[in-house]
């Protein structure tokens, strides 16, 4: 598979896999920002995907990033139909202001197969074990 990737802002750099088997890879912010604890920032990454059809990206937390500095990463589905740049959500969810400098790396993104169903409504679903057991109804 090819993903093609435009620049969109002259500091932009390519998205790009840290190890060769890494699902995801790094994507850095092309802005100076300082997100204040409690605060959700917008992140410019200054570059545009063409996800392929029948695959989605999805940006998720870098580890570190997330638990050393506590922050979570918000709104991130790509779908193939966008071309404009992708901007990273992320909320300060610690008691410390955090900073990042043009070209850090701040996320990562995951493009996957997706499966679109057939939407069928029903008057009643199949039994399960579970049921409708919701938050905490397996235990701990």
């Amino acid at each position: 598979m090819q993903l093609q990737i435009k620049k969109v802002h002259p500091d932009a750099k390519l998205p790009a896999f840290a190890h060769t088997t890494d699902a995801g890879m790094d994507l850095y912010t092309t802005s100076d920002i300082e997100i204040q604890p409690g605060e959700l920032a917008s992140i410019p990454t200054g570059i545009a995907f063409a996800v392929p059809v029948g695959h989605v990206g999805l940006i998720w937390d870098k580890s570190g990033i997330a638990i050393k500095r506590g922050l979570k990463t918000l709104g991130g589905v790509i779908d193939a139909g966008y071309r404009g740049e992708v901007f990273v959500g992320l909320l300060n969810t610690g008691t410390e202001a955090q900073s990042f400098s043009v070209g850090d790396k701040v996320t990562q993104i995951l493009i996957q197969k997706i499966e679109q169903p057939e939407i069928l409504e029903v008057a009643d679903l199949d039994e399960t074990p579970r049921g409708e057991g919701g938050f905490g109804s397996t235990g701990k």
